[in-house]
């Protein structure tokens, strides 16, 4: 089963040409199957690559996907035209009295201010509050990850001594967990952020485990016990050029900014970067929605009030 998206949504005639099977709502409609709702909260700048990036990955299951956009009211878009985002996406107001199979938080450019310094701040909490009751399971994403853990279980991010950017090899620590199923011992992942967890804290609290982690990067995958809550600290999600451009974007600014590590062969932005982290991408949005939304949410997602973290 497909992934369900507007006919009009740039990532719909995207995704079409790379063959990625998406269908409308439409067609959806006329099928005796209740899709996964997922809810996806883009905080990225630029919107229409980031839920093109998403799209791909949740296309990429034998599921059918109904995903809804969702955006901050707080503050407003600028990278994206207005007309765009009165099209595609909700505000929290207009969801806050649904429920959803799933959700995604994405990452954002803020990750070096105070979490309570960010403009949208109170409506994030109010929104990570609401993924409590009225989502089944939700995957953060980089600083959709550190603001979750922060606000969930009061775990710090830290300022890195310079930015944590390329493609690192990482390692399945606890092999048996659903959300690594399939994964080689030893995977590759991109990282872009100048903030990192603090282990420490990660260790202190109970109710985390850490599934993957890179000598290099750090902590890569956490999950709560019953995998209502995940937490991906780098960005899988990424596309073969993304780390270039944003190379790219900073040194022509005259940013302190080095090419990214184990991207281009021989380090050198002469030549095409290599894509190594797509496989288990695509995999890790499999296992998540097939063994933390799929197999354990409720048919009928009234159920999911009251529900607690287990």
């Amino acid at each position: 089963m497909p992934l369900i998206l507007p006919k009009t949504l740039p990532a719909y005639a995207e995704l079409g040409k790379e063959n990625v099977f998406v269908m409308h709502k439409r067609r959806a409609e006329t099928q005796q199957i209740r899709p996964l709702r997922i809810l996806a909260l883009n905080l990225m700048p630029t919107k229409i690559a980031t839920e093109t990036q998403l799209a791909r990955l949740l296309a990429n299951s034998p599921l059918q996907v109904q995903l809804t956009l969702l955006h901050t009211a707080s503050h407003e878009a600028t990278h994206v035209p207005g007309g765009h985002m009165e099209a595609f996406y909700k505000t929290f107001d207009e969801v806050c009295g649904q429920r959803f199979d799933g959700m995604i938080i994405t990452g954002a450019p803020v990750e070096q201010l105070p979490f309570e310094a960010v403009d949208y701040w109170p409506e994030l909490c109010r929104i990570l509050e609401f993924s409590k009751t009225n989502v089944f399971s939700t995957l953060h994403v980089c600083w959709g990850a550190q603001a979750a853990l922060y606000h969930h279980f009061g775990i710090e991010k830290e300022l890195l001594p310079q930015k944590m950017f390329g493609v690192f090899r990482h390692r399945v620590l606890r092999p048996a967990n659903p959300l690594v199923r399939g994964f080689d011992e030893v995977f590759w992942a991109p990282h872009s952020r100048h903030t990192g967890v603090r282990r420490d804290q990660v260790d202190a609290c109970g109710a985390l485990r850490v599934l993957a982690e890179s000598d290099e990067a750090g902590i890569y995958l956490m999950s709560t016990e019953s995998g209502r809550q995940i937490f991906v600290t780098g960005h899988p999600e990424y596309e073969k050029l993304t780390l270039d451009a944003e190379y790219r974007r900073d040194a022509a600014k005259g940013l302190p900014i080095g090419p990214p590590k184990n991207y281009y062969p021989q380090d050198d932005p002469a030549r095409e970067p290599l894509y190594r982290w797509r496989a288990h991408a695509f995999l890790l949005y499999t296992n998540w929605l097939n063994y933390y939304v799929y197999q354990n949410t409720p048919y009928d997602l009234r159920r999911l009030q009251g529900l607690e973290e287990g």
